[in-house]
């Protein structure tokens, strides 16, 4: 049985490559019209901005690409970006929603 990411504490920071945990999923709700993460018997319903950021969690990108990329799309401050940014992931990573991708490799 594969343990659940709330057994061991999940550190986001700006080298992390932030993924959605295995058992979650990034969907659009046709019945709410709002994007949510299903996970196994929980709902989680973000806002806009959330979603933003979730789907540029693809395992790939640092939390510090992803930083760039929303500072750059809102010519927004890269510092004041980055602390919202890393507070939410940590957050949902918390929250057993997300995990880092080194984690998620078998």
């Amino acid at each position: 049985m594969m343990p659940t990411l709330r057994s061991r504490q999940v550190d986001i920071h700006q080298e992390s490559r932030p993924v959605l945990a295995r058992h979650a999923r990034l969907r659009f709700d046709e019945t709410r019209q709002r994007w949510v993460i299903l996970a196994p018997e929980r709902v989680l319903v973000p806002d806009e901005v959330a979603v933003e950021i979730l789907q540029l969690c693809d395992g790939d990108r640092s939390v510090a690409q992803i930083i760039d990329v929303l500072a750059a799309k809102y010519a927004a401050d890269r510092e004041v970006i980055g602390l919202d940014v890393i507070a939410m992931l940590r957050d949902l990573a918390g929250k057993g929603f997300l995990a880092d991708r080194q984690d998620t490799k078998s």
